[in-house]
């Protein structure tokens, strides 16, 4: 894929985000990964263009926003500290969001964790990590190949690809529009049995352990027939 078409892909992702109210402030941002090239195409919500950075952490960043505003550049940094870190832990992953939509967005004042209650919850999430607050926590958190974890108050959702990204932040929202208001009621809510967890979960894993052998060629992972 070339450097235009990438830049179309990130272009389009972060409208359908936008227009589904799961990239509602201006500081959330979304990213790619350009596997040949070992850089990310990263940008906010508020952002009208996207940035080519390497994934490996160098001074790239600091040069590249060394002309925004002191707290402006630093929120940049941290945030692109945060989506480095998960692509160096998780080879399969190809698209990073750091938002969410109004409902993720409570799981905070819920104990910033979602228990496996639903079928496709399971199927295409994962079991969702435990909450972190240090950055040097998230690889271990992320290791079971949950593709949803809070973040210092932060909702990150990751894909396989671009597609599926937009797929699972969808269905976070979704479930989460489900969970927390049971929740909030009192309402006692059944985990699914553990034999339901590890059929929906294998499937997952194996998606996932051929993503990320296409990583490690250099090549982006294939979209998946259904969801």
């Amino acid at each position: 894929m070339s450097n235009d078409e990438f830049a179309e892909t990130w272009r389009s992702l972060r409208q359908r985000l936008l227009a589904r109210g799961l990239m509602p402030q201006p500081s959330d941002s979304v990213s790619l990964r350009d596997p040949g090239n070992g850089r990310m195409w990263w940008g906010c919500a508020a952002d009208a263009s996207v940035q080519a950075v390497s994934i490996r952490s160098d001074s790239s960043v600091l040069s590249t926003f060394a002309a925004a505003a002191a707290a402006s550049r630093m929120a940049t940094i941290a945030a692109i500290a945060l989506h480095r870190t998960v692509y160096e832990s998780r080879q399969d992953v190809c698209a990073v969001l750091i938002g969410g939509g109004p409902f993720c967005r409570q799981l905070a004042a819920f104990g910033g964790w979602m228990p496996p209650v639903f079928d496709e919850q399971i199927r295409q999430l994962g079991h969702m990590a435990q909450p972190t607050e240090d950055l040097s926590q998230l690889p271990a958190a992320l290791a079971d190949g949950g593709n949803v974890a809070l973040h210092a108050g932060q909702v990150l959702l990751l894909g396989m690809t671009p597609s599926r990204l937009a797929l699972n932040a969808e269905l976070f929202e979704k479930c989460a529009k489900a969970w927390i208001p049971a929740t909030a009621s009192g309402a006692k809510l059944r985990t699914l049995p553990w034999l339901v967890r590890h059929v929906a979960n294998g499937r997952l894993m194996k998606e996932e352990a051929r993503a990320r052998e296409k990583v490690r060629r250099g090549l982006r992972p294939e979209e998946t027939r259904g969801y």
